[in-house]
């Protein structure tokens, strides 16, 4: 089985390079499910439900999310009742959606999906790799067939992550910093594994933010609000292979298309 993790969506922009690029990939790897982590997709923080709805008409078929997810209200009525939408699983109990859950493909087979937000340089939550332990726990019971998005910060709290799942879950894939790292591989145990997935969005770009901006708040330390840059665009994901009945990941490999 071939899936597709598409990396963090930013903005317009990152939708654009998802409808210009994501149809082509998914014919020419005969990719059987795609799953994007969509938390910037809206404006270049946070989802609403027409945008997703985009996303998927251009063939995504789940969502994972981030630290924006609460940016865009109307979203938030929505993520009790969606089953195609995971929020991080180290919030406390009781806020709006579900941090891991069992989908299935078009082809039928079960899917767990784990979303979790790590702690260094961000919010002050749950460990992640407690709440990681939990949600294996429960979502092993129904599929050996799990991936885990881990929307961190810190390279070394996503190794870390990594090697604490290894041979658990199928794969432990980053996100969150916008820059896809060359460190992709499958691990001892067979869980598949790379720091950052990259971004979709603009690539004349600050991690999808007009330069601009971001290089004057490095010179001035003065704050503006940021505006997602427009230019040729770039696609970041990464293509797992898989086996369905054991879990393991067979295969990893980086996806990086651009505009000339």
């Amino acid at each position: 089985m071939k899936i597709l993790f598409v990396g963090d969506i930013v903005g317009r922009p990152g939708r654009h390079s998802v409808a210009r690029w994501l149809p082509e990939l998914c014919e020419t790897h005969g990719v059987d499910w795609v799953l994007a982590n969509a938390e910037n997709a809206a404006g270049g923080t946070g989802a609403t439900p027409a945008v997703l709805k985009e996303l998927e008409s251009a063939g995504v078929d789940a969502f994972t999310m981030g630290n924006h997810v609460w940016r865009k209200q109307l979203l938030v009525p929505l993520l009790d009742s969606s089953d195609t939408i995971v929020r991080p699983a180290n919030y406390p109990a009781g806020v709006p959606g579900r941090g891991a859950m069992v989908m299935e493909t078009p082809g039928g087979v079960k899917v767990g999906v784990v979303n979790l937000l790590g702690r260094v340089y961000m919010e002050a939550l749950e460990c992640p790799f407690a709440a990681a332990d939990r949600a294996l726990a429960a979502l092993s019971e129904e599929t050996s067939l799990i991936l885990v998005d881990m929307h961190a910060e810190a390279t070394s709290e996503k190794v870390a992550l990594g090697w604490h799942l290894d041979g658990r879950c199928t794969a432990v894939l980053g996100t969150h910093t916008h820059v896809q790292t060359a460190d992709e591989w499958v691990l001892p145990g067979g869980t598949a594994y790379i720091t950052d997935v990259g971004m979709c969005g603009p690539m004349h770009s600050v991690i999808g933010v007009e330069r601009e901006i971001v290089i004057n708040k490095f010179l001035t330390g003065m704050p503006k609000r940021f505006t997602v840059a427009r230019g040729p665009l770039m696609f970041n994901a990464v293509l797992l292979e898989v086996d369905e009945e054991s879990g393991r990941a067979v295969a990893i490999r980086r996806i990086f298309c651009r505009e000339s």
